[in-house]
């Protein structure tokens, strides 16, 4: 099964440290891929390293996209997770 969907980065600090670990500790509670695109560059969404690569601000739009068992759930996850301002 394959999912995509756009969310936007609402909090001040934009995507740091804290939030990618945040989105990599849900990604890989699920046996697919996820690839997050920001301003046309790609990066591994099961990868922190990766994520960090994006330098997405606040304001930044991300497309998600997970490939698998479970891509819509993990999608819906982390859009209520980026709203959320990366709040748990």
């Amino acid at each position: 099964m394959e999912a995509a969907r756009s969310v936007t980065i609402v909090n001040p600090e934009g995507l740091h440290a804290r939030p990618c670990h945040a989105i990599v500790s849900v990604a890989l509670e699920y046996g697919c891929t996820l690839a997050v695109t920001c301003a046309g560059v790609e990066a591994d969404g099961r990868s922190i390293l990766s994520l960090m690569t994006l330098q997405a601000a606040q304001g930044s739009e991300l497309e998600l996209r997970a490939v698998g068992d479970g891509a819509e759930d993990l999608l819906r996850r982390l859009a209520e997770l980026v709203a959320a301002g990366f709040q748990a």
